[in-house]
């Protein structure tokens, strides 16, 4: 059989504040247009459908239009699992009757250890899960990670595996090895919570959500994260988001991937202010586009988000490549008694580099008299 593998949708995400419903509505579409197109048998989607445990009402919305439209209107069997920032009760709320149009909605931990059996593969959808959920669900006291979790989870996966059949595991956790990006909760601590991908061997193929990049995995080519659809964080600007196609008819299964384009990119510049304020050259960027600003100054820039916002406006974060390093010096007690001018003069070429120019400078002597004036009252 063939299956689209896709994870981390995170619907109800705000990009710095910006809503991200249009652009995640745009992306869903794209994902259906690929399933269609490659005539898929069924869709995979490995974690974080929501994007926090108690989503907005628009958020549900969205996310019940897209599953609605994609299961009940397209006539796809869906496979999906609960990650790290959904609520596994809230999402699985009705999962018993969804079987019945074959969607196929696994919350809980001990549910991933029946497998649902589509054409000829074995599903096994395991939600994302503490090390307390397994040590309950074994009665066993000893299981105290993640990875000794996956391991007694995966010992009874592998009896319930049938000979003729391929065998597909749908996770969502860190795999040793893997690399992180910005826009991801942390959910490790010093490596207790990385499975080894040795423990998934024993699977023709393994559908991982949590990492929101494709390559968060080298060179495994049958286990791998699908990453996010959209950009979420400037750490994942020059990458290329996208879907995976899974034929399971060959041995080993054979793994495509399918990009999608941004309806609106997130781009990061890195110029000096006047090169970006100039309006004769073309960054390639559109007014929607989400704009990560490195400047290249070392001069300060008054009102510098305001003026970059009017020819950017969807600025969401602004840093300066070279930021100075500045030691001030000590003042003796002569140097504090000095004229007040003559100290910020100093200070501001000590932090800057730069003296005052004309203007700051009549800025300065205007803030003075009228501090002076206010003392005086």
């Amino acid at each position: 059989m063939k299956f689209l593998h896709t994870a981390d949708w995170h619907i109800g995400k705000k990009l710095h504040g910006y809503d991200l419903l249009t652009e995640q509505r745009d992306a869903y579409r794209q994902i259906k247009a690929i399933a269609l197109a490659e005539q898929v048998d069924a869709v995979v989607i490995a974690g974080d459908l929501y994007d926090r445990a108690l989503p907005s009402e628009d958020a549900v919305a969205t996310l019940d239009e897209m599953l609605v439209d994609l299961n009940r209107q397209t006539k796809l069997p869906l496979l999906a699992i609960s990650g790290n920032h959904d609520s596994g009760v809230r999402l699985g709320y009705g999962r018993q009757w969804f079987d019945s149009t074959r969607f196929y909605l696994r919350t809980q931990v001990g549910e991933g250890l029946e497998p649902v059996t589509l054409g000829d593969t074995q599903f096994f959808l395991l939600p994302y899960f503490e090390p307390f959920a397994v040590r309950q669900l074994f009665d066993d006291p000893e299981i105290r990670t993640v990875a000794q979790g996956m391991a007694r989870l995966v010992q009874v996966m592998e009896t319930k595996f049938a000979p003729d059949k391929k065998h597909v595991l749908v996770a969502h956790f860190f795999a040793a090895g893997s690399t992180h990006t910005d826009s991801e909760t942390q959910v490790q601590v010093g490596g207790l919570n990385a499975v080894p991908v040795d423990l998934l061997r024993a699977f023709d193929y393994v559908a991982l959500g949590h990492l929101h990049r494709k390559e968060a995995l080298q060179h495994e080519p049958t286990i791998k994260y699908s990453g996010s659809p959209l950009k979420f964080s400037t750490s994942e600007a020059a990458d290329t988001k996208g879907v995976w196609i899974v034929d399971t008819d060959t041995t080993p299964v054979t793994v495509t991937f399918k990009p999608l384009t941004p309806l609106h990119d997130l781009v990061v510049l890195r110029d000096s202010f006047e090169h970006l304020m100039a309006s004769d050259h073309d960054f390639g960027v559109g007014p929607d586009d989400f704009i990560a600003v490195e400047l290249t100054d070392t001069t300060p820039i008054p009102n510098v988000m305001q003026r970059l916002k009017t020819r950017f406006p969807k600025v969401i974060e602004l840093t300066r490549v070279n930021p100075l390093t500045v030691t001030l010096a000590q003042l003796d007690t002569r140097q504090v008694q000095n004229d007040p001018l003559a100290l910020l003069k100093d200070f501001f070429e000590q932090t800057t580099q730069h003296p005052l120019d004309d203007q700051q400078l009549h800025w300065a002597k205007q803030a003075l008299q009228r501090a002076t004036k206010e003392d005086a009252k």
